[in-house]
């Protein structure tokens, strides 16, 4: 009688272990693809900004706003939202740290790194995009 209870409790550990790593699987799974999705908006985005800004300048000889919510306050809007006074969206954040009458430098960065994406993406004037790992030092 012994000997059964044994087994029992050996084979409920087998089902726990097993279930626990088809579990973790599936996280690593569903974060994974959010991720990829994130950093999929993330660079579409900072395009449709680039290009709002670039509108914005073509409209305005030559110059770029000084702040995107000039973009989003414009008749018609040049962007329909203020995305650097949003919290962050699809896991990202954005921030424009070089936005000026002769161009712009803004950027996407996670909110959390490896879990709400994996790349920084930065833009330029002219809509240059360029991406590095958030994870990188340095």
């Amino acid at each position: 009688m012994n000997n059964n209870r044994g087994l029992s409790f050996v084979t409920l550990m087998v089902v726990i272990a097993i279930s626990a790593l088809a579990l973790r699987s599936a996280i690593e799974w569903i974060i994974k693809s959010n991720i990829s999705q994130n950093e999929s908006e993330a660079q579409s985005t900072l395009k449709l900004i680039a290009a709002s800004l670039d509108n914005y300048a073509k409209d305005h000889l030559g110059n770029f706003p000084k702040s995107l919510s000039v973009l989003a306050e414009d008749d018609p809007p040049y962007l329909r939202k203020d995305y650097i006074n949003k919290s962050f969206l699809r896991g990202y954040d954005y921030s424009c740290p070089r936005l000026d009458a002769t161009g712009y430098v803004c950027s996407a960065t996670p909110a959390r790194c490896t879990l709400t994406g994996n790349k920084v993406y930065t833009i330029t004037t002219g809509g240059s995009i360029v991406s590095d790992d958030c994870g990188k030092k340095g």
